[in-house]
């Protein structure tokens, strides 16, 4: 799973990400590039609203949603998360990207969580579920002025 979240779990407000920090999207970009994904159907119309008619960067995409009827061209629909979850070969390399749904129900089956910790607090309506850190360990962080990066493992 890879995110960025305030001092105060925020993640979102609305359909939107309530920062603009160049590095950390620099950041985020570098490990999802070409990558197998998931994402919710918000978070998948929110990215197209900046990428327009250029397609997103990843390898596979895979998108949840409740809409059984939703079908996007190019994607990989999926319409039970659990079920998909439970199923997912382990040797496949899957980012959860999203949104806050999506994060809460994927958090019990990641081993990986990239955290970009963004410093101050933001206005905002979508937090990450409180987090139980003894679960993980530390692997690696990088301290910068507006964000703490950070990689943690599951024991």
């Amino acid at each position: 799973m890879i995110w960025a979240m305030d001092e105060n779990n925020l993640v979102g407000i609305g359909d939107r990400i309530p920062w603009h920090i160049k590095e950390d999207l620099l950041y985020y970009k570098s490990k999802t590039k070409g990558q197998i994904v998931l994402m919710g159907d918000t978070t998948y119309y929110s990215l197209k609203g900046y990428y327009k008619e250029k397609p997103l960067p990843y390898g596979k995409i895979y998108v949840a949603t409740i809409d059984k009827n939703l079908v996007i061209e190019g994607c990989h629909m999926v319409y039970d998360i659990i079920s998909f979850l439970n199923d997912l070969d382990k040797d496949i390399d899957l980012w959860v990207v999203g949104g806050a749904t999506i994060y809460k129900l994927s958090l019990p089956y990641a081993n990986r969580l990239y955290i970009s910790f963004v410093k101050g607090k933001y206005e905002g309506d979508r937090y990450f579920p409180k987090i139980d850190y003894s679960n993980y360990n530390l692997i690696w962080e990088n301290d910068t002025d507006k964000v703490r990066y950070t990689l943690f493992e599951r024991k």
